[in-house]
């Protein structure tokens, strides 16, 4: 016999002694009379005893039915309510959401938005992970990420925000004491800063309009877990680095840096809202979702077309 409850098998006792009816307990629960006289002779012979005495016209609890009636009625009304609590919980927009984002991009552009995230929807919270290392979102417990790539994990749905363009870049002052790159291969004799978690196993694929590809592998005095690391060595004028739009945007419109190799294309991705399940999404993730697509679809740090 298997140790967990009969919880159908109680439920079912519970509406017929409430009912006095197996056909009114089948109706309050929307299934057959077979099925409720089936569960409540399975009880029976699980717990050993009879629980109702039946005649063609009347229905009564047994000694023994009368002493667990209550109690069956009491699980099927707490059972009740907790499915009903917990259907509340998934259909409005409140709970804890844990969400992983790239660092850089999570304090630049996710937590300005917070305030008035949390203005829209004041019953949830966020729990922000803030790490550039791709996270496992099933293994560790994510409810979503946003991730920034050229293709996303196909095992998970992904729902895309916008592009996001990767820019190469240097001071001015690099360029006028070192000479312009002018194809992909002159930066083999740059001091090219590299990105620890590169998508691409820290190589810079270039392409240009006629489909040709190159592939440089940048050598310089940096590499970093965090793309913000490279700034300050960059805007000193002592390297080149790849850096995403929605950080070199502002440094490349105020002039401090200048993109090079514009009539190369490097990688395109863009930026992904990630959940393990679309059919099982709660309503607190949903929101989260929509307030992205709102205010992240269309952003200001545009540079690549």
């Amino acid at each position: 016999m298997s140790k967990l409850p009969d919880f159908e098998g109680l439920a079912m006792f519970a509406k017929v002694a409430e009912e006095r009816s197996f056909a009114g307990a089948a109706r309050a629960l929307g299934v057959s009379v077979a099925t409720v006289s089936r569960a409540v002779a399975r009880l029976e012979e699980r717990l050993g005893a009879r629980l109702l005495n039946r005649t063609s016209r009347q229905l009564a609890l047994t000694e023994f039915g009368r002493t667990i009636a209550d109690s069956a009625l009491r699980l099927y009304r707490e059972a009740e309510q907790a499915e009903g609590a917990a259907r509340e919980l998934s259909a409005r927009p409140r709970g804890l959401v844990r969400l992983a984002v790239p660092m850089s991009f999570g304090l630049r552009w996710v937590a300005p938005l917070m305030p008035e995230f949390f203005t829209t929807y004041p019953d949830i919270e966020v729990d922000l992970h803030l790490s550039d290392a791709t996270v496992d979102i099933v293994g560790q417990g994510f409810d979503a990420a946003l991730r920034i790539a050229v293709m996303p994990d196909s095992s998970l749905v992904a729902r895309k925000l916008c592009p996001v363009g990767q820019v190469l870049v240097a001071a001015p002052s690099y360029l006028e004491r070192c000479g312009t790159p002018r194809h992909p291969t002159d930066l083999n004799s740059h001091a090219c800063l590299g990105y620890a978690y590169h998508r691409r196993n820290d190589v810079w694929r270039f392409t240009d309009a006629a489909g040709e590809e190159v592939d440089i592998r940048p050598a310089g005095p940096l590499r970093v877990t965090n793309s913000d690391a490279l700034l300050p060595t960059v805007l000193a004028g002592l390297a080149i680095a790849e850096f995403p739009e929605f950080i070199a945007a502002d440094y490349v419109r105020d002039g401090r840096l200048v993109p090079i190799l514009q009539d190369w294309a490097m990688a395109r991705g863009g930026l992904y809202f990630v959940t393990p399940s679309a059919r099982t999404r709660p309503a607190k993730v949903e929101a989260l979702s929509e307030f992205f697509v709102r205010h992240l679809g269309s952003p200001s740090w545009r540079l690549v077309t």
